[in-house]
């Protein structure tokens, strides 16, 4: 099961999955001696649990809600998100700007505020391509690269604030712990975040969000 997933999932452990299991949201058949058995469907449900924490930071609570809407025979099947880079996976200059659709102006613009760094050697991962693109679609609806420092601004401050919190986490020495407390508070922070600038939004005039 781990073989299968680790050539999109990298980084899943087993004690990744029995936290998964844990939580209720893989439910493994048992042997007669307590071995667990995957099915492909156990495989496929953990692929939806992966990249919709790796690529859109939802957190537990949100996925388990959607597969348990699915497990009822809701019209929402599931699915995964749309392709990017596996996690782990590097790209270079000239594959990032092909995958996100921007202009060598606009990368080195976003390099320049601090939104998107190179690696070793030069290649970028996966969260930079997602980066690049969110940053493309904000500026077809009329931003810039150099107005969007504020974002990195504010993603720093989060940053001090988890640190504080993962403190305390890192004594418990569950690895898995720390991942999902890791994963959570990011998936939370990017709620919140939406939510404060939709209800500011709400008095600008002609809005109807």
């Amino acid at each position: 099961m781990l073989a299968q997933l680790r050539s999109d999932f990298p980084d899943v452990t087993i004690s990744k999955i029995r936290f998964l299991e844990s939580e209720g949201l893989v439910r493994p058949a048992r042997t007669a001696s307590g071995y667990r058995q995957f099915t492909t469907a156990d495989v496929e449900r953990l692929r939806f649990i992966l990249a919709a924490q790796r690529d859109r930071y939802l957190p537990l609570k949100v996925i388990k809600e959607q597969l348990e809407a699915a497990d009822q025979g809701a019209s929402k099947a599931l699915r995964t998100a749309d392709p990017a880079p596996a996690a782990g996976h590097r790209v270079t200059r000239e594959d990032l700007l092909a995958r996100a659709g921007i202009e060598p102006g606009v990368l080195a613009d976003l390099e320049q505020h601090g939104l998107i760094k190179a690696g070793a050697g030069g290649f970028y991962d996966h969260e930079a391509v997602q980066i690049a693109s969110t940053v493309r679609a904000m500026v077809e609806h009329g931003l810039e690269a150099r107005h969007l420092r504020p974002f990195r601004a504010a993603a720093d401050r989060e940053i001090g604030l988890v640190e504080q919190v993962l403190t305390t986490v890192h004594r418990q020495r569950d690895r898995a712990r720390v991942e999902e407390v890791v994963r959570e508070l990011a998936a939370l922070s990017v709620t919140l975040h939406t939510l404060l600038v939709k209800v500011g939004l709400r008095d600008v005039p002609g809005n109807r969000i």
